[in-house]
């Protein structure tokens, strides 16, 4: 079995993680992140949880400058993960990537809606009483969440489309005396061009045809079934089980399968914080489940695998030296969702014994969260973003109220009394080996 996963399963499964076009995507959505942590800190403050505090923020005014601050990190982040997938390609085939990430940008702003649709209602809102249109402006909307499978395709078209040009060397060339910062702007000029007027003939073929732009069209034929793909059990599968599958392998599985995830959760949380301003947030008016706090939340917490009860288990239970040794070093990381030490220092990577609780942990806590949602157990997930490093039960808290910490809590444990035969097994084990060892060291001192 082992022979065959190491020879013909994981081989092209790696060569595909490893193509321009995935670590394109993995690295270039991290460019996003440290903003959208920025507007969450700002979204927490214009909806702070404590009512009275809530209440006397929005009488100051300042909830709707907090909203504003929000809007202009969080709330853009289909524009920012524009630019890093195509920086990020550009850079990684040994070209300046700053100027195809703002031709990503270009694009991105290029292929939406100029105008807004606007409607004015009678004073109770019951009726129409008439439409107009608002011109030379950009919907928000797309610049969000919405905007994230554009963000994606745009950031790897242009990325690609620009490396080409430099390969090809097409591009306007000035003397050596010339400082580097003003040949490169003068470099980008030609594929920056030929990329927005290719861009300028996909709207004008759009909009001229289906009388939609290209945003919107991908948006619906494209994002919104990804979407509820993934806000189905095949996501929960896939971000619970993928992962920890090839970690167990030594490879970095939460990046490498996270840095793909991450383009349709962060849309989905982006949907549900929409509806959380609103006051609307239910499935019944369309929140998801399956968003980036449920995998960051609920599915790699304490590190992928969950291994915090294996952690309780090393320090408390066991007998091995090696286990105890090991246990007291990771308590402290396993609070902030950093397990690589348990990982390899155990080690669980290719452990056959503690394979099983490793790759079955993951999928209980998930199946088992998506039922709570589904069934009303828990609301769904508020969208506010959470860093993965902030420790359990607090970002329970921050994403789901009391009933997540709560929940995360159950989670912890029971995805914790899964580990602990498996670990008694192993410590066992363990403890013969180190039996034999001293008993080997004693034979040859005498």
């Amino acid at each position: 079995m082992n022979k065959f996963i190491n020879e013909k399963l994981m081989p092209p499964m790696m060569k595909f993680l490893n193509t321009k076009a995935v670590t394109a995507i993995k690295n270039g959505m991290l460019y996003p992140i440290p903003f959208i942590i920025i507007g969450a800190i700002f979204l927490i403050l214009a909806n702070f949880p404590q009512q009275n505090v809530a209440d006397w923020i929005s009488q100051i005014g300042w909830a709707p400058i907090f909203n504003q601050a929000y809007a202009a990190s969080f709330g853009i982040m289909a524009l920012f993960a524009a630019f890093g997938i195509a920086y990020s390609w550009v850079k990684s085939e040994g070209y300046e990537g700053a100027s195809a990430g703002l031709t990503s940008i270009i694009v991105m702003v290029m292929l939406q809606p100029s105008t807004i649709s606007t409607v004015t209602k009678i004073a109770d809102g019951s009726a129409v009483v008439g439409e107009y249109q608002v011109n030379g402006v950009i919907d928000a909307a797309w610049l969000g969440g919405k905007g994230m499978i554009l963000a994606m395709l745009a950031g790897l078209l242009v990325g690609w489309s620009y490396s080409w040009f430099m390969k090809k060397d097409i591009r306007i060339k000035l003397p050596e005396q010339v400082p580097a910062n003003v040949s490169d702007s003068f470099g980008a000029l030609v594929p920056a061009f030929v990329i927005t007027f290719v861009a300028m003939l996909i709207y004008a073929l759009s909009v001229l045809t289906t009388d939609q732009t290209p945003i919107e069209w991908i948006y619906t034929l494209i994002q919104t079934p990804l979407q509820h793909a993934t806000d189905g059990p095949l996501g929960v599968f896939l971000i619970a089980f993928l992962p920890v599958f090839i970690w167990w392998f030594g490879v970095h599985g939460a990046t490498v399968i996270g840095g793909i995830m991450t383009t349709l959760l962060l849309a989905n949380n982006a949907d549900n914080l929409k509806l959380f301003q609103e006051g609307n947030l239910s499935l019944d008016h369309g929140a998801h489940i399956v968003t980036q706090a449920f995998m960051d939340q609920f599915i790699t917490v304490t590190g992928s695998g969950m291994t915090f009860g294996f952690v309780i288990f090393m320090i408390y239970r066991a007998r091995s030296v090696q286990m105890k040794t090991i246990g007291k070093l990771t308590l402290a990381p396993a609070f902030f969702n950093i397990n690589e030490p348990v990982l390899f220092g155990m080690p669980i990577v290719l452990n056959p014994i503690l394979a099983f609780p490793f790759l079955i942990a993951p999928l209980v806590s998930g199946f088992g969260t998506y039922a709570a949602i589904a069934l009303g157990i828990i609301p769904p997930f508020n969208g506010i973003f959470v860093p993965w490093t902030t420790p359990p039960i607090l970002s329970g808290l921050i994403v789901g109220g009391w009933q997540g910490a709560a929940w995360q809590a159950l989670m912890i444990f029971v995805t914790g009394a899964i580990y602990w035969p498996f670990a008694k097994k192993y410590d066992a084990i363990l403890v013969q080996q180190e039996k034999e060892a001293y008993e080997a060291e004693q034979a040859e001192q005498a």
